[in-house]
């Protein structure tokens, strides 16, 4: 896989932090900022920030319908506040594939609000991350 594939807006992936053992964490803001880039939202008192910093190696697992089933390998390249939550970009280095002509991803872990002000708050936090990660992207052309 050469590039990162477009996935759901609501998909959850799980990110995989480094330091004394890995630390695995569910996360809902992830967005694809280009063919090898990806833009996750962490909430500032969350420890996989702590750790980013000190040691920027990440992993990014994403299981979702329409065949997406792969594993981004990277490095965190930047932190920015956007809103409530600081957007970390990753640099996607390697990308692992898990998808096989054997069988096909239905459905995937859908993240949906059930409390309406979060709702409303997640909403509008996608939404500055989206125009953080793509004004980015704008920038370096």
């Amino acid at each position: 896989m050469d590039a990162l594939p477009e996935w759901p807006d609501d998909t959850v992936a799980t990110l995989v932090t480094q330091g004394e053992a890995p630390h695995a964490l569910p996360v809902s803001l992830v967005l694809r900022a280009g063919p090898r880039e990806i833009v996750v939202g962490l909430a500032p008192r969350r420890e996989a920030l702590a750790r980013l910093r000190a040691d920027p190696r990440a992993a990014l697992t994403i299981l979702a319908a329409g065949d997406h089933a792969f594993t981004a390998h990277g490095r965190a390249v930047a932190f920015e506040e956007a809103g409530r939550i600081v957007a970390v970009r990753i640099a996607v280095e390697r990308i692992a594939d898990h998808n096989r002509p054997t069988y096909e991803i239905r459905g995937g872990v859908e993240w949906v609000w059930t409390d309406e002000d979060e709702r409303e708050r997640d909403a509008a936090t996608r939404a500055a991350l989206r125009r953080l990660a793509w004004r980015q992207v704008r920038d370096r052309s």
